[in-house]
C-alpha cells in the first residue's frame, strides 16, 4: 500500500476529522471548567465525583485521540482510499462523543454501558485497525 519512496501528501481528510475532534475537545474542556466553577474547585477534583468523571473523560480523550489521528494520517499519506479514512475518522469522532455521554450517565442508565462501550471499543478499534494497516503498508 505505501510507496517505498517518499510520498508527501497533506492528509486533508484526516485534517477534517482532527478539526471536528478539536471542537469536541473544546466542548469537553468547557464541561470541566463549568463543573470546576460550580464546585468552586480551582485545582484537582476537590473530591467531587461529577468533576472526577468530567476530568477523566477529558483526559481519556487527550490520551487516545492524538495517536488515533496520527495513525489515520499515516494511512492517508500512504494512499489508503478516502472512504477508509472517512470510516476511521467518523468512527473515532462518534466514539469520542459517545464516551463522555456514557461516563456521565447515572449508574444503571440505559445510556451508560452502550455509549461508554462504543466509546472504548470504537476508539480501540480505530487505533488497532489503523496500526495494522500502517504495518501492512510498510511490508
Amino acid at each position: 500500500m505505501f510507496s517505498k519512496g517518499i510520498l508527501m501528501v497533506f492528509p486533508q481528510v484526516t485534517a477534517f476529522y482532527a478539526a471536528l475532534l478539536g471542537l469536541v475537545f473544546t466542548g469537553l474542556s468547557f464541561w470541566v471548567v463549568k463543573a470546576r466553577a460550580h464546585h468552586k474547585v480551582a485545582m484537582g477534583d476537590g473530591g467531587q465525583f461529577s468533576l472526577i468523571l468530567r476530568i477523566r473523560s477529558h483526559a481519556n480523550f487527550a490520551e487516545y485521540v492524538p495517536l488515533g489521528l496520527i495513525l489515520i494520517a499515516f494511512n492517508e499519506m500512504g494512499g489508503l482510499d478516502s472512504w477508509g479514512i472517512h470510516a476511521l475518522g467518523a468512527i473515532l469522532v462518534l466514539a469520542r462523543i459517545a464516551h463522555p455521554i456514557g461516563m456521565a450517565a447515572s449508574e444503571g442508565s440505559p445510556l451508560q454501558k452502550p455509549f461508554r462501550g462504543f466509546g472504548v471499543l470504537g476508539t480501540w478499534g480505530v487505533i488497532l485497525i489503523s496500526s495494522l494497516l500502517v504495518l501492512a503498508g510498510l511490508l
